[in-house]
């Protein structure tokens, strides 16, 4: 599976974006999504989760209630609607995918897409 974000850009504090995850290849349904981020400096962290079906969603608390993530699988693409945006989700966004469970641990994902930039201005 290769991924591919993007949807991201310059904002202002308190702005929306909705970043998407196209995957290539006929296997996407079977595998759960996840979206981290990695801020200047910083480790890469983890910000929320989909299952391969949809009905199952993880979020860190820091974007609870502001953050939502979907999935298309027939356009084999997954989304995060960022809402109520704070300077501190300033990061490169990275999508991410694997076919066992659900998890938070960015180093159990099998595949990665390229990352694209938040900013959040104040």
């Amino acid at each position: 599976v290769q991924l591919q974000a993007s949807g991201g850009g310059l904002v202002q504090a308190g702005g929306s974006l909705r970043l998407s995850c196209a995957a290539s290849g006929r296997t996407f349904s079977r595998y759960n999504m996840g979206w981290f981020r990695q801020a200047p400096g910083k480790e890469r962290e983890f910000v929320a989760a989909i299952s391969w079906s949809g009905r199952s969603t993880d979020y860190a608390d820091s974007v609870k209630g502001r953050f939502t993530i979907s999935r298309d699988n027939d356009k084999n693409t997954v989304f995060l609607q960022m809402n109520s945006l704070r300077p501190e989700d300033t990061a490169v966004y990275y999508c991410a995918g694997r076919s066992a469970v659900v998890t938070r641990r960015f180093s159990e994902y099998d595949y990665w897409g390229q990352g694209t930039l938040v900013t959040v201005s104040s």
